[in-house]
């Protein structure tokens, strides 16, 4: 096996157990300890893992997401099964905001419903709706952030100061026992006034953003009412979800015990 093989396994180990110490890859990969350890090195230098004392561990604290045109051109078939299970929960009339993410872009391609109003900030998915007669649509205004798409601002705070909604479709960077988090302040103030003008927030999050933690918390997950995803989440993180009462949905196909 050459050593991106072993990266990819290792990462795929820590997605899953969060650690991994160097006995553990020299036994799971047959290597020696110095092999291990300049597989644990490699990780370190380009920024994948946080090397521990004898192993690895992945970073807490996440720092990039890439731009929102890459993210789209690689939604995943496991993505759009999360939109397509999201669109279920709404029913004609409805009022809702869409925030940026590509998940919820999906969303947006699934919806069988009518007269629905539709509130955006994310200039893609207001294009996705620009067609239908079925529902109305408001743009919010503001600074466009060209990288990421979406409009932030004075302006778009000030927008959304007067609405309320029936559900709030909400994609999500990073879930940890700590709630929701975001690398960016600027979208991450628009998400939390969203969340509190919503009736209902439903998180679409597929199982890779369990357990990661980004720069700006947006919300507790006492402030999430049904998160959908393509796996179950570990066991701690399953107990923490029944504690705050939020209800897990897991699109049919998925493969939860890979």
């Amino acid at each position: 096996m050459f050593q991106e093989e072993r990266i990819e396994a290792i990462m795929e180990y820590l997605r899953e157990h969060q650690r991994m110490d160097v006995k553990e890859i020299c036994d799971r990969f047959d290597v020696s300890r110095d092999t291990a350890r300049r597989d644990l090195v490699r990780m370190d230098e380009i920024g994948l893992i946080v090397r521990t004392r004898g192993g690895a561990m992945l970073p807490t604290l996440n720092r990039a997401v890439t731009a929102y045109k890459d993210r789209m051109q690689r939604a995943t078939d496991e993505k759009r099964q999360i939109g397509r299970e999201a669109a279920k929960l709404i029913r004609d009339g409805h009022y809702l905001f869409l925030d940026t993410s590509t998940t919820v872009a999906t969303v947006a391609e699934h919806i069988q419903t009518t007269d629905n109003v539709i509130v955006t900030n994310s200039i893609d998915i207001a294009a996705k709706l620009a067609d239908s007669k079925s529902f109305k649509v408001h743009m919010l205004g503001g600074q466009l952030d060209l990288e990421h798409r979406f409009l932030f601002g004075a302006t778009a705070l000030a927008q959304l100061g007067d609405y309320y909604v029936d559900l709030l479709f909400l994609g999500a960077c990073g879930i940890s026992p700590d709630g929701l988090s975001y690398p960016h302040e600027e979208d991450g103030s628009i998400k939390r006034e969203m969340i509190r003008r919503a009736d209902r927030v439903v998180v679409l999050a597929d199982h890779t953003k369990f357990g990661k933690q980004l720069f700006y918390k947006v919300a507790g997950l006492d402030d999430v009412d049904v998160i959908v995803t393509d796996r179950e989440p570990e066991e701690s993180m399953l107990r923490l979800l029944e504690r705050h009462d939020v209800e897990l949905l897991i699109v049919e196909g998925d493969n939860q015990h890979d």
